[in-house]
């Protein structure tokens, strides 16, 4: 039984057994890392997400309360049409400008 050619297959086949393992155990571990970046990265991005609308929901707050032009509807969405609010704003730059121009025209 101490065939060099049965003992070169067995010690093959042990061989091929532990690196299988070995393998087995390595893409475990990185699979396992793999999903504890995805799930870090997708918190993370969750995080991002909450305090980006908390943000600008209070500095859409911020605006409306401080003389903003349009309300909020009862889901939170600007009710005035966003090329009217620069229109109007526009109209009203231009009154300033002109009533400015009349104030410095007229004799004192």
């Amino acid at each position: 039984m101490s065939n060099p050619v049965t003992r070169a297959f067995f010690i093959g086949k042990a061989f091929a057994e532990i690196l299988g393992e070995k393998v087995e155990d390595t893409l475990t571990n990185a699979l396992s890392e793999f999903g504890k970046f995805d799930a870090e990265q997708r918190e993370k991005f969750r995080q991002v997400a909450e305090e980006t609308m908390a943000r600008a929901d209070r500095e859409m707050a911020q605006t409306n309360g401080g003389g903003g032009h349009g309300g909020q509807t009862s889901n939170g969405v600007s009710s005035g049409d966003l090329q009217e609010t620069i229109d109007d704003l526009r109209a009203e730059i231009a009154s300033l400008r002109s009533a400015l121009n009349s104030h410095r025209n007229s004799p004192t």
